[in-house]
């Protein structure tokens, strides 16, 4: 399965329109390569480098989506609410809010993973619907995973 966005290659860094520097919208991602019997799709992104790439203490969540239809190649930019594919549910991120919320490091160079997985149910309506529920109700249910690594250094 393949990940991949328009706006930045894997390893590269993430443009400043995604940020908190910017426009704080989510980029645009691009999938390819699903397995047959895939009845949904979720998506993870968050920063293993939390607070400081040189001590990290936690992974920040950056946004969760999940229930995404099967047939969808991909999310074009500023994907959030409203402007999802019918049925696809956002979860909490880490500021406790739906929706996206972009790369903002307090200090260095962090690394964001966007993860894709393709499944094979449509999950139920998770309460509350933060990444831990998430994973735990993918568990058995993965089909495949693809990974898409972006970096981001704020401005001084």
């Amino acid at each position: 399965m393949e990940l991949s966005s328009s706006a930045f290659a894997q390893n590269a860094d993430i443009p400043r329109v995604y940020t908190c520097e910017g426009s704080d919208q989510s980029p645009p991602l691009a999938w390819s390569g699903m397995p047959a019997g895939t009845r949904s799709l979720a998506l993870i992104v968050d920063d293993p480098d939390a607070p400081d790439p040189a001590a990290p203490r936690m992974t920040w969540v950056h946004w969760v989506l999940y229930n995404l239809p099967p047939d969808t190649t991909g999310l074009a930019a500023g994907a959030s609410g409203a402007r999802l594919p019918a049925g696809a549910r956002e979860g909490l991120n880490d500021w406790k809010r739906p929706g996206y919320g972009g790369p903002c490091p307090p200090i260095g160079r962090h690394r964001y993973v966007h993860k894709l997985y393709a499944l094979d149910i449509a999950l139920p309506v998770l309460q509350p619907a933060t990444k831990a529920a998430l994973e735990k109700a993918m568990q058995g249910h993965i089909l495949a995973r693809g990974e898409l690594v972006g970096y981001y250094r704020k401005n001084k």
